[in-house]
């Protein structure tokens, strides 16, 4: 076997993608969602890891730069590993963190021009509203919460690793 340069090992090792996401909920346990401007669905409050940026502290900013609120990223909930689709050429993976409650939608200021609504939906509500491949991620989530303990997906399925009731 020969010796690679660092350069070119690193140059040809796959890249992907990194999305940094909150999890919140409201007293009653129902979940945050946001309906940005520019999808024709709803998400869970969050975005892309900037270069440089741990995806804690891109999971805060984005919730700042959203909702003008500022959050402590707490526990990592769901790992959701997800293969190229679509236009998207890479990999992604998407770190779900747990943001904790809020009372309601109350202080939340969404008046930039990056997100239309912002609405608490029950566990049932949000998974239709989110895509299919990223619907699993209420339900992992709240068992992640309950229990303690990160839940790994992969493309939006639970693993052998844990498996989600």
């Amino acid at each position: 076997m020969t010796w690679t340069e660092p350069a070119t090992w690193y140059a040809n090792l796959p890249s992907f993608y990194a999305a940094a996401a909150a999890f919140i909920t409201d007293p009653a346990g129902n979940v945050l969602l946001v309906k940005p401007t520019y999808r024709d669905h709803w998400a869970f409050p969050g975005g892309y890891v900037d270069e440089g940026e741990y995806p804690h502290e891109s999971c805060a900013r984005e919730i700042r730069e959203e909702l003008g609120v500022h959050v402590t990223a707490g526990e990592l909930l769901v790992v959701d590993w997800a293969p190229p689709a679509g236009q998207r050429p890479r990999a992604i993976i998407s770190f779900t963190f747990d943001c904790g409650s809020l009372i309601g939608p109350d202080g939340l200021d969404f008046s930039g021009q990056e997100l239309e609504d912002i609405a608490f939906y029950s566990q049932e509500e949000a998974e239709e509203r989110l895509p299919d491949n990223v619907a699993p991620r209420v339900r992992a989530a709240l068992q992640a919460r309950a229990q303690n303990a990160p839940i790994y997906l992969a493309g939006g399925s639970a693993t052998p690793l844990h498996i989600v009731s």
